[in-house]
């Protein structure tokens, strides 16, 4: 019997679980395939990890986010629970220690992307792990049908047949009827599982507001509104503009996008999360992995491409169970926007091939050439020489990743990464015979620890603070210890990386399938009506909508959106059409102000109960 409550507390300080948590778990630790839908801020993670905890052997996480791959392998480990990640960008050396770790029992958790599942060496080397349970996190990628289809996705099925024993937990927060359906069929379930806490949050309150000034209500609502909150937008550069424009009106805001090193990146975020800084600006780079409870609204400036996407990033207010909104700004010209971007996220196939070539030629990778070599790449510079639009350029590249001929990596790596390749006597040697490193030696090995089981990320800065000298005396230090062979140093990478994940081809052989590019495009022009129907609605529940579109049916009025709160203000009670009547009875004056002001009952419904006793003829 399975201690998972014990587990629960021990790493993760918790004494009791979520709702559906401790079904999920139990669901895995029994071996059968399951399929659990949670909302965003429903603790998903935990349902996985916990139970490989429990069990004996190694947990196998795929997911297509390196950044949150990478969020959740630090978390692991700040709890003492050996993880790592495997990914494009990561050296060859790099990789064969992580997996060797792996296959003897190193490691808990193996975090990868699906890409590397194709890998002939990783396919060789999971053989040889014992792993427990196999974890697909963000499940809709692997149907057609999803919002955000993957095609390297479908070689999990491929994975399956490598561990016949290992039952298969599937994770996603948003996911329609078809989905589900689909999810379950390409996963092959060896019968059919799903586990949902249902997709309602009766504490958040939907808002849609047309506004034609979006800034204008920004400033008015956040100086009028209290606590925490996040601002989305589409565009790095508007993040930045919209921070400021906040800053100067007195309104405490930092902004955040995927261009921002990491070391910025995670010090805004920690500010944001401690509650030294009240609103965030931020590209939809913003959201994996955090949880900070105390959000107290979620307003969307642009709208977002789907209500899957809306969903997930509205459902980051309120996790603390207290009343929260989500706010959605729409003014006309956001429906040509929307229309606009199935244009520039479909690049016709002939530009895709186009630009392909273009990256070969770029990265210098010779035809046949490339496999799973790391180059740093900068789009500004791509751009420039080959005079490619950025947007579509950037489109093309991620649907050539999705096809899988690529990985574009836009955060290739957060740290500098060390690995002792000596044994510690071997070091102790080294150190007593060349003085010149020792104290180097015994700062690095007193900053971190586990040099000599596998990489170990490193900053540079912090170290040089320690032992008091320049950063550049650092850089130094580690390139002659690494040319000594006494460590193996991977500076860190200020660019993005490209990884070709099949040899590079000659264009002409590129195969886009047409079918599948028609279809894409089908469904994101269809996912892109569903938003418009849902910001012009005026009448119907904006809650009801989001449930019924995930497939929950007649689901009750929220009674607390923009359009139950209309409809409220149109209904007339008796007692306000008995004092309008008995008013007008008494010979009082009739202009429609006066009884406004009189009565204190909004104008629109004054002029409706008029309109009725005149069609009634109780009133000349």
């Amino acid at each position: 019997m399975y201690d998972i409550r014990a587990i629960l507390q021990k790493y993760w300080g918790y004494a009791s679980f979520r709702p559906m948590q401790e079904e999920i778990i139990l669901s895995a630790l029994d071996n059968r395939d399951t399929l659990a839908l949670m909302p965003t801020g429903g603790g998903k993670s935990i349902t996985f990890q916990v139970p490989v905890m429990a069990m004996e052997g190694i947990g196998l996480v795929v997911t297509p986010l390196i950044a949150l791959m990478k969020d959740q392998v630090e978390n692991l480990k700040r709890r003492n629970i050996k993880a790592t990640a495997i990914y494009s960008g990561l050296t060859s050396r790099e990789i064969d220690i992580e997996l060797e770790h792996c296959m003897f029992g190193g490691y808990k958790f193996l975090y990868l992307s699906p890409e590397r599942l194709t890998n002939e060496i990783f396919r060789e080397s999971v053989k040889q792990m014992k792993v427990n349970l196999l974890v697909v996190d963000e499940a809709h990628c692997i149907s057609q049908w999803g919002y955000d289809f993957r095609p390297s996705y479908l070689e999990i099925a491929g994975l399956r047949e490598l561990l016949p024993e290992a039952a298969v937990l599937a994770l996603t927060a948003t996911a329609t009827p078809p989905v589900v359906e689909d999810i379950q069929t390409q996963l092959r379930f060896r019968k059919k599982n799903v586990l949902k806490t249902g997709f309602e949050r009766k504490n958040l309150i939907y808002l849609v507001r047309q506004v034609e000034d979006k800034r204008h209500y920004l400033l008015k609502t956040l100086q009028s509104f209290p606590g925490s909150g996040i601002i989305y937008t589409r565009n790095r550069a508007t993040t930045r503009e919209i921070a400021l424009f906040l800053q100067k009106n007195g309104i405490d805001a930092d902004f955040y996008h995927a261009g921002l090193s990491a070391e910025i990146r995670s010090e805004k975020q920690d500010r944001w999360k401690e509650g030294l800084c009240r609103i965030i600006v931020s590209t939809n780079a913003f959201g994996m992995g955090i949880d900070k409870p105390d959000v107290r609204f979620v307003i969307h400036i642009d709208t977002p491409d789907t209500l899957e996407a809306y969903f997930q990033e509205a459902g980051r207010a309120g996790r603390d169970l207290q009343t929260a909104y989500a706010v959605l700004l729409y003014e006309r010209n956001d429906e040509l926007k929307l229309n606009q971007r199935v244009r520039v996220n479909f690049p016709e196939p002939e530009m895709i091939r186009r630009i392909y070539q273009a990256l070969g030629n770029f990265l210098k990778v010779p035809v046949g050439g490339g496999l799973d070599v790391p180059l740093d790449f900068s789009l500004e510079r791509f751009v420039l020489t080959y005079r490619f639009e950025a947007l579509t350029a950037y489109h093309a590249l991620k649907l050539l990743e999705r096809d899988g001929y690529i990985q574009f990596d836009e955060d290739p790596r957060a740290m500098a990464k060390v690995f002792f390749r000596v044994q510690r006597d071997d070091l102790y040697e080294f150190q007593v015979s060349d003085k010149t490193f020792d104290q180097f030696i015994k700062i690095l090995l007193r900053s971190y620890t586990g040099f000599f089981s596998g990489y170990v990320g490193i900053d540079e800065e912090t170290i040089a603070r320690r032992a008091k000298v320049s950063v550049e005396v650092i850089y130094e230090y580690l390139k002659k210890l690494d040319k000594m062979k006494i460590i193996d140093y991977i500076p860190r990478r200020k660019q993005a990386v490209v990884t070709f994940t099949r040899r590079r081809i000659d264009e002409k052989y590129l195969s886009i399938s047409a079918a599948n590019y028609k279809q894409r495009k089908a469904i994101m022009e269809k996912n892109i009506a569903a938003v418009k129907r849902y910001a012009g609605e005026t009448e119907r529940c904006r809650s009801a909508m989001l449930l019924e579109y995930f497939g929950e049916k007649d689901a009750p009025p929220c009674g607390k959106c923009d359009c139950c709160i209309r409809r409220k203000e149109r209904i007339i009670t008796d007692d306000e059409w008995n004092l309008v009547a008995e008013t007008l009875r008494n010979g009082h004056p009739a202009d429609v102000d006066s009884l406004r002001k009189k009565l204190n009952i909004k104008e629109h419904k004054i002029i409706e109960i008029i309109r009725q006793m005149r069609d009634q003829g109780k009133i000349a």
